[in-house]
């Protein structure tokens, strides 16, 4: 479109040029956030499998019921769903129990951040807390998608190309 202000031309076309570039980036910073924090959880997944009993007094520690069960759970949750956020499968489904797993380690390990409200005054207390970068990422990647550089993606592209009858 163009507009007789030569100003609001050049403003514009500028606009559009860093929107092109940021529309650009987006799947490559999905990518980068997918496969360092699918890593992560993945690693600590396996960490987690490799190391029941410590994992399971731990959490008894944290008066979670059933604990052994619970390590079970989380340590697989992790390593399944941390494997396929890493390749970009089913992203937004494995998102999900990611995110719950984060908010409750977040609530229950490093609940001294809710005690009093202390991260309203103090949001660096939230940030720097082991769970959040992970929680961070899996919300991230649940509400824009994995990008395009994932099988997601792949396969979005590949259904798209099939013949409608």
């Amino acid at each position: 479109m163009m507009y007789i202000n030569q100003k609001l031309n050049f403003c514009v076309h500028v606009y559009n040029f860093f929107l092109k570039i940021g529309n650009n980036l987006q799947s490559l910073f999905l990518l980068y956030m997918r496969l360092t924090w699918g890593h992560q959880f993945f690693i600590a997944g396996l960490g987690k499998i490799n190391s029941i009993p410590s994992v399971t007094e731990y959490f008894a520690t944290l008066n979670i019921p059933h604990p052994a069960l619970h390590a079970y759970v989380v340590g697989y949750t992790e390593l399944i769903c941390g494997f396929f956020l890493f390749i970009g499968f089913a992203s937004r489904i494995v998102t999900v129990p990611l995110i719950l797993i984060m908010l409750s380690a977040i609530s229950m390990a490093h609940n001294h951040i809710f005690n009093g409200g202390l991260f309203l005054f103090d949001p660096l207390s939230l940030v720097r807390e082991a769970p959040y970068p992970f929680l961070i990422t899996s919300l991230m990647v649940f509400v824009f998608g994995p990008g395009r550089i994932s099988v997601d993606g792949w396969i979005k592209r590949w259904v798209d190309n099939q013949p409608r009858y």
